[in-house]
């Protein structure tokens, strides 16, 4: 079995930063001050629970567990409203390789993603992008991205037997390159998110576009990868 792991935003899809109006709202009523996501932290690669530690600090607020978890939470309530407000969009050759994929009973896509699970479901539903994945892995604390990782591997290795290299990543942050490094899988990484391509390659990734392939040849890709081109170790950035 190939096992695909997908990064969400800035892979799949841009919301053009629509999330930040749910955000920003979020902080607002739990703290009663103004707070504007897309000055004040660059979130590519970092999760929701992270994301929301580092606006506490940022306000002075300690970042308490339940609180953290209360932003997190209405974050989530109000996201899908807040999406339509920016032209979003799913990025160039998403549609067609996962369409492509679907039939495949040798390949199975899951989402690897620093979104909540309500998060992530918020946006593929938007995006009509939600029928290609069966399940996935997602923050659920602020812990390192390597947890989710590791989670989403057991995930795929419950459902059938995985090949130590079939296993993929798709993202576009150096987050997304190190933690496949943490699980021994290969990074197709893409210059569509937060970092160029040159960022990216600082990394050393398996195989670095400006965005993805389109469709044939993505697939083409995975299915000619061998054990002659491993994976390197890596270590997780977690902020």
């Amino acid at each position: 079995m190939t096992v695909l792991f997908w990064d969400i935003d800035g892979t799949l899809i841009t919301t053009r930063r629509a999330g930040m109006y749910a955000w920003n709202d979020s902080v607002q009523e739990l703290t009663g001050r103004q707070f504007d996501l897309k000055v004040q932290v660059r979130t590519a690669g970092l999760t929701d629970y992270q994301i929301a530690v580092k606006t506490f600090e940022l306000l002075g607020v300690a970042p308490d567990p339940a609180l953290v978890e209360r932003l997190v939470r209405r974050y989530e309530e109000l996201l899908p409203a807040s999406l339509p407000r920016k032209a979003g969009y799913v990025l160039p050759n998403v549609r067609e390789i996962l369409e492509q994929l679907r039939d495949r009973s040798d390949v199975r896509s899951y989402l690897l993603t620093g979104n909540t699970r309500g998060g992530a479901r918020a946006k593929l539903t938007h995006f009509g992008l939600i029928e290609y994945f069966p399940d996935g892995a997602f923050a659920e604390d602020a812990g390192a991205r390597s947890a989710i990782a590791a989670r989403a591997l057991q995930l795929a290795r419950r459902t059938a037997p995985v090949a130590d290299d079939r296993v993929f990543v798709i993202g576009d942050t150096p987050h997304d390159i190190e933690c496949a490094g943490a699980i021994g899988a290969r990074t197709i990484a893409v210059a569509t998110g937060g970092y160029t391509l040159e960022e990216l390659r600082a990394y050393d990734p398996w195989r670095a576009f400006e965005e993805l392939p389109a469709a044939g040849e993505f697939v083409a890709l995975i299915d000619g990868s061998s054990r002659g081109a491993q994976p390197h170790a890596g270590r997780c950035v977690s902020t």
